[in-house]
């Protein structure tokens, strides 16, 4: 069965502000820590909205209702210099339509599901072949291009809640799936992200985020340093599709369980490297899934950085940013070359719901799916 926990209780909603005038439909923002700006409108003329929140340190976390996307962090080096550690854009318009997914929330299934179908209680059901013959990210229009709704959380100084309520056949899903994502800034320096989600009808789940990282804030991630708490990884086929295995990463260039330069072996004569055009797998995690335990560790040596992965999911994607390559300009007019962010996606396995070997992400009405996962920020000397 997939992890999962039961909550008990309601979740309680602040209200909005907006910067410089209070609309009516709106009360003020309980928190001084959250501030609320414009981030740019809709093809329909909506208004969408950017929040930022910030904490004691100075640290910032940026977040729009445009696919609950994690738009900016910004973090201190050794020397107390904060810089932007996200790929991204600096407006809407550089997240809508076909994108990289640059620090959205991506569902209802993050990842692959092979040839774009599943069964699920002996019916078959066609999702989108958007990658080619494989389903990728939730279809044409995933999670990532929904605005979602967002309030700041009753009581707390940096939360911020955002919801989705996905309809029955979207995307050819089924099920109305209801989604909340709470994203937490603390004190400590973690940026934490809750999700839940419920279900009318049987149907299939695997949510995350799709933040790329540069911890030296520009340049390649080639000489960042990574471990992963896995001793296993899923290996693929030519199609980005695992093949149901679940195999020993030691003696390859996949044994991240002491830390090793991302550009090490990223061009390592191997055939999963081959297929991966470097590194776009799924590790095994360590531990018992279900349980908040550390997946990764990054560090960056010039600037002293470091990214901690906190995960109560069973796998992380670790990708290399392989498919980059120039063609996107970002924040203040940044070229996104090759490599120039990694991704660190927890989650359940790619393809799982035609794995039965693999951890389920069936979710059943009654059932609350719901998992955590933390990225702590700091800085070594």
């Amino acid at each position: 069965m997939l992890y999962r926990n039961f909550l008990a209780g309601t979740t309680l909603f602040a209200a909005l502000v907006c910067t410089g005038a209070i609309h009516a439909s709106e009360p003020p923002i309980s928190s001084a820590m959250i501030t609320k700006s414009v981030f740019g409108k809709t093809s329909s003329g909506e208004e969408v909205v950017l929040y930022t929140l910030r904490n004691s340190n100075g640290v910032e976390a940026s977040i729009t209702p445009w696919g609950a996307t994690v738009v900016a962090i910004k973090v201190p080096d050794r020397a107390g210099k904060l810089a932007d550690v996200v790929l991204g854009h600096d407006s809407l318009a550089g997240y809508v339509g076909k994108t990289p997914y640059f620090g959205s929330i991506v569902g209802r299934y993050g990842n692959r599901i092979g040839k774009g179908e599943f069964k699920l209680d002996g019916k078959s059901y066609k999702l989108a072949r958007n990658n080619g013959e494989n389903h990728l990210h939730g279809g044409d229009a995933g999670f990532d291009q929904k605005l979602w709704i967002a309030r700041p959380v009753t009581g707390q100084n940096n939360a911020l809640e955002l919801k989705y309520t996905s309809p029955d056949g979207e995307e050819g899903y089924p099920g109305k799936l209801d989604v909340t994502v709470t994203y937490t800034l603390s004190n400590s320096n973690e940026l934490r992200i809750e999700y839940l989600a419920t279900t009318d009808k049987p149907t299939v789940v695997n949510l995350t985020n799709h933040a790329y990282f540069n911890l030296a804030g520009e340049g390649d991630v080639l000489g960042h340093r990574l471990q992963l708490n896995a001793a296993r990884f899923t290996p693929i086929d030519s199609g980005f599709i695992p093949t149901g295995e679940l195999r020993s990463v030691k003696g390859t260039p996949f044994d991240f369980t002491t830390p090793h330069a991302i550009g090490e072996r990223i061009n390592a004569v191997d055939e999963q490297i081959k297929f991966g055009i470097g590194y776009d797998h799924n590790w095994v995690l360590d531990g018992q899934a279900g349980q908040l335990r550390l997946a990764a560790r990054v560090s960056e040596p010039k600037s002293g950085r470091v990214l901690e992965v906190l995960t109560t999911e069973p796998g992380v994607q670790f990708y290399s940013g392989n498919f980059l390559d120039g063609s996107i300009r970002g924040k203040d007019g940044k070229v996104y070359a090759h490599r120039s962010g990694f991704c660190l996606e927890t989650q359940h396995y790619p393809d799982s719901p035609n794995k039965a070997n693999f951890p389920s992400t069936t979710l059943k009405p009654g059932q609350r799916y719901q998992t955590t996962t933390v990225y702590r920020f700091s800085a070594e000397k």
